[in-house]
């Protein structure tokens, strides 16, 4: 491994990588920072991998969270590099998903929302069954979001049984897209009752616009953290 060409004190690698000099401990903990080396004094001394290791930390955990973040970094010091490259593969794999789910989205609550409800007939109505069939999720899940107001059946005596009209349906179609998409169950909850009534569509296109943003923000980081993180591989095989 190789060290820095000048070293530096705890607080030196907290400046320059817009950390706390209490984080950069915690990272060294962690094992997100190599073991530092100890003056005759007994402080730390850290080098350039340690810069550059909290670098590519701090991009990564923007991209992908603090959890994973710690998973790759510690991986460039300890794993082989095509280990490494096959976590970074998968966190941009989980980014491409998203922005495909974000699009479906879009489109779905676009032309879902927009459609007519009228003239529906009783043998229109799903039971909860045959509906998540249709949606490919549990039955389960449908009666949580009844539970919770998003997708509301009619009760139908004496069994009460749940049957789903041709609007209901609708309604469990959006929340199933949007869901997809990143949506809090607290979140649909604001919005649905509103977007059955023909409004708050543009709450929906704004959050979606704001979820696009995320994307893309986590994509750059990623793209900024790949170039420190080759710096670390680097530094740690030298």
């Amino acid at each position: 491994m190789s060290t820095l060409k000048s070293a530096m004190r705890t607080v030196d690698v907290a400046r320059r990588a817009g950390y706390s000099v209490q984080q950069v401990r915690n990272l060294e903990r962690d094992g997100v920072l190599p073991p530092a080396a100890r003056s005759a004094s007994g402080y730390r001394i850290y080098g350039e991998i340690h810069l550059r290791s909290a670098s590519a930390y701090r991009a990564l955990a923007l991209g992908t969270g603090p959890v994973e973040a710690k998973r790759i970094v510690r991986a460039a010091h300890e794993r082989p590099a095509s280990e490494v490259l096959a976590l970074l593969d998968a966190a941009h794999a989980r980014l491409d998903r998203e922005r495909t789910d974000l699009e479906l989205a879009k489109g779905a609550a676009a032309a879902i929302s927009a459609e007519r409800v009228d003239a529906v007939r009783p043998s229109d109505a799903m039971s909860v069954s045959e509906l998540a069939a249709a949606l490919g999720v549990r039955s389960s899940t449908l009666r949580h979001w009844d539970a919770e107001g998003l997708a509301v059946p009619d009760r139908v005596f004496p069994r009460d049984t749940r049957r789903y009209s041709p609007a209901q349906t609708r309604d469990a179609r959006i929340v199933h897209q949007l869901r997809g998409a990143g949506y809090r169950i607290d979140q649909l909850r604001t919005l649905m009752p509103g977007l059955r009534r023909g409004q708050r569509t543009e709450d929906i296109a704004a959050a979606l616009t704001t979820r696009d943003e995320n994307i893309n923000a986590r994509s750059r980081a990623l793209l900024d953290a790949t170039v420190a993180l080759s710096a670390v591989l680097a530094a740690a095989r030298t």
